[in-house]
Formats: structure tokens, sequence, C-alpha cells
């Protein structure tokens, strides 16, 4: 049997789950980061997005608030943060479904493809393997002309160094984030087959905050 992937919980320590939303909204300037990310987005009626790494469902709720009428999947393998995300979107009805398990081990609808795909504050916490399975993964489920957003920590430099290893990585480990640090994201993007752009960068107390956006470019890895 083929052991699972593996994964580090929301604060790198499970029983600090429910302390997650406040935590983000105390500690990554969430309000600013998030409506940028939002407004990136660009969220309109019959959009699909499809959430990879959903984590407790802030943002798909924060996405059908700013409206409705879209359709949202959210994905996470966290069975707590899942638990607390469909609780948290339980008023949106089918608009917002979150799966739990692991992009590709989960089934999307029939027929369902997203017009976009978001991956916020995800891929600081997984392994090498990891950050590039999850990229591979949204490029093979986006069509022609869909639009990844990708917010994380990216390359950090002078005291966000610092301050980056003395919250994030205390939390989440050195292995996994270190190559955010030392800004090997732009490259693992543009190696899952896109074409990208870094919009936006965040000074935070835990380091600082790029929003990116990716088109698959014009081969499939």
């Amino acid at each position: 049997m083929t052991a699972a992937p593996a994964y580090t919980p929301p604060l790198g320590i499970e029983w600090l789950t429910p302390l997650y939303d406040r935590v983000i909204a105390l500690m990554t300037r969430e309000g600013r980061w998030r409506a940028s990310l939002i407004e990136q987005i660009a969220p309109r009626p019959g959009l699909n997005i499809l959430d990879l790494g959903c984590g407790t469902g802030s943002l798909a709720k924060a996405l059908w608030e700013a409206c409705p009428d879209l359709r949202i999947i959210g994905i996470d393998p966290d069975t707590h943060a899942v638990s607390i995300a469909r609780e948290k979107t339980r008023t949106a009805g089918s608009a917002i479904v979150i799966l739990e398990g692991f992009p590709g081990s989960v089934h999307l609808p029939r027929g369902w493809r997203p017009d976009a795909v978001v991956i916020s504050l995800v891929l600081h916490q997984v392994p090498l393997a990891g950050k590039r399975d999850l990229l591979a993964y949204a490029r093979s489920v986006l069509p022609p002309g869909g639009v990844m957003h990708v917010a994380d920590y990216s390359e950090q430099r002078g005291v966000m160094r610092a301050a980056f290893r003395l919250t994030v990585q205390v939390l989440d480990g050195v292995e996994d984030t270190q190559p955010n640090a030392d800004g090997a994201l732009p490259m693992l993007i543009r190696e899952a087959g896109f074409e990208l752009a870094e919009l936006d960068r965040l000074i935070t107390p835990t380091g600082s905050l790029s929003l990116f956006s990716a088109t698959p470019g014009s081969q499939q890895r």
C-alpha cells in the first residue's frame, strides 16, 4: 500500500488548528493580502474556482461573499481543518463544496473544470516533491485560458528572513519552508509549465508574502 503524502497541519501542530484563523489574521496582515488576492481572482458569476489546500475555508467563504453566483470546490487533507471549513461555509449551500483528501486522489464532479485554481499559504508547508506535485496537478486541471493564483511566502530578504525564521520556520520546520525562503517558488511554477507574474509583495510580521498570477504555457509539461 502506498503511503499517503506528507503534509503539515495548518499551524504545524494538529491541536493548534482551532487557533489558525486568529493567528493568520494577526500575524500575516490577512485583511490586506486576502483582499488583494480576491481582487486578483476577480470572482464573477459562473466562475468555477478550485481552492487547493483550502484549510479552514476562509478564502472560499470570502470569494463566495464577493460573488455568490459562482462554484467553489476546496480540497484539503486535514480532517480537522475540513470540518471547520464545512461549518464555516455552510450558509453558501452547494456553491461551496469542501472535499477531504489530496489533489489527484479526490475526484472532481464529472464534467466540472476550474476556470481558476488558487493555492494560498500551502506551498511553503509541503516538501519540495509535494510542491512540484501540487503545481503539476494545478497545471493538469486548468483548461486553456485558465489562471492559477498563488499567495505564499517567497524569497525572504533582509530582516524578513529573520522574521520568517523566528515564526513560520519555528512552526512549520526548516526543510519544507527553506526553498520558499531561498526564492525557489517562481522557478517551481515555471517548471510546472506556467508563465507567471509577481503582482504584489507584502511585508508581514512573519516574513514577506508574494502574490503570483500564472497561466498555462503553450506546452503541457
